[in-house]
């Protein structure tokens, strides 16, 4: 590799770190074309959006269970905020039910199951030393009748690939399930074929230290378990669903890939989702076999300090995005370029500390890169330290 004339290698450590770090200056979102994201299947986005609950002491209220179900699922938002553009814009409350899943041979669920608005709000960080004022919860609960349980998904209904992140905790009674996923509609088809969905789940009749990553379905039609299709892991360094941590899901066109802190720990190639796809978060329970059935009385709770996405649309497809780096520029893990678009500055919210941010690391703001010919846009913070101490 040849790195261009003005390059000179440094020797001191804290002048490397104090170069490095000062090539991936904070931009703000109109600065970047594009936004390259980090792991073992690096691809380019076009859109980043930060959504921030961490905050929201104005709109702390822990609202009483409804216990008829029909007036649960028609429930109103619990506070203003739900009914703001930040969110409206982004995000829709559900309230359907599973009634058509109870009368149906295909699934086990026993307990009719209700999502309400009245489920989602936002409530005061109690915890020892708070990392936040507040937390957006999803709450279910097992009443007399039914389950109360809640969800919202994105008014995006073409999301072709992505990299999402939340900063979450599931915490609670046994028999609930908390999951982040995409999810293409199949409503007009009773195929299990047709069925387009990755997900990350915690059931909370688990172990606490133990995930679940699917690209499904999951079963054949058969009933028989796809292997394939399924990770169950081990959260890495001794820690469970109970403490926060950052949960990411990258979906590509090659594969899913799911990361937990930053350490990858599942990979599924099997059955990618192909189409456009929506955004789901939720919390819930149906008395099934997967969930299990949570007593009368008890409850559990997805709590989200913040949610990140980078993404495509169908309008806005990640694997034609150009970067105008000549082709030996590129790693192997790239992809193709954008031929009606432009991606020269090329942004990151992996290579910064500060959450929501993001940085530049191609384009006229690094001295670094018009340094090094441009090369330092496509290489991490440690990649770039590695090349410099090789001289």
């Amino acid at each position: 590799m040849v790195l261009s004339k003005g390059f000179r290698p440094l020797v001191a450590f804290s002048s490397l770190v104090s170069l490095a770090v000062a090539a991936f200056p904070e931009v703000s979102g109109d600065r970047c074309d594009c936004y390259l994201t980090n792991g073992s299947s690096s691809h380019y986005f076009k859109t980043h959006k930060f959504f921030d609950f961490r905050d929201r002491s104005d709109y702390v209220k822990v609202p009483a269970l409804i216990d008829d179900p029909d007036d649960s699922g028609q429930a109103s938002a619990t506070n203003d905020y739900f009914l703001s553009n930040d969110w409206t814009d982004n995000w829709t409350l559900q309230g359907w039910n599973n009634t058509a899943s109870l009368n149906s041979p295909e699934s086990d669920a026993s307990v009719l199951m209700v999502h309400s608005p009245n489920n989602v709000y936002f409530e005061k960080n109690e915890d020892q030393n708070p990392g936040s004022s507040t937390f957006l919860n999803l709450r279910t609960a097992r009443l007399k009748d039914f389950q109360s349980s809640s969800e919202f998904e994105s008014v995006i209904g073409n999301y072709h690939f992505l990299s999402v992140r939340m900063y979450a905790r599931t915490i609670g009674a046994p028999g609930a399930v908390t999951a982040m996923f995409t999810y293409k509609d199949i409503s007009n088809s009773i195929e299990l074929a047709a069925v387009q969905e990755s997900d990350f789940e915690i059931r909370t009749l688990d172990p606490p230290d133990r995930v679940h990553f699917t690209n499904q379905p999951s079963y054949s039609s058969m009933g028989l378990d796809v292997q394939e299709a399924t990770r169950n892991v081990t959260i890495p360094n001794k820690r469970d669903w109970t403490d926060w941590a950052v949960y990411r899901m990258d979906w590509s066109p090659d594969n899913t890939t799911w990361y937990i802190n930053g350490d990858e720990v599942a990979s599924i190639s099997f059955q990618t989702p192909r189409d456009p796809s929506i955004l789901i978060f939720n919390s819930w329970s149906d008395g099934g076999s997967w969930t299990g059935n949570m007593s009368v009385g008890t409850e559990a709770h997805l709590q989200i300090q913040w949610i990140e996405v980078v993404y495509n649309t169908t309008e806005s497809a990640a694997s034609k995005m150009r970067t105008g780096r000549t082709p030996g520029q590129v790693r192997p893990a790239e992809k193709t370029k954008r031929e009606d678009g432009q991606c020269f500055n090329v942004c990151s919210i992996d290579e910064t500390s500060k959450v929501g941010t993001a940085v530049l690391m191609q384009g006229g703001a690094s001295s670094l890169i018009s340094q090094m010919g441009g090369l330092a846009g496509v290489f991490s913070l440690a990649s770039i330290l590695s090349i410099i101490l090789a001289f």
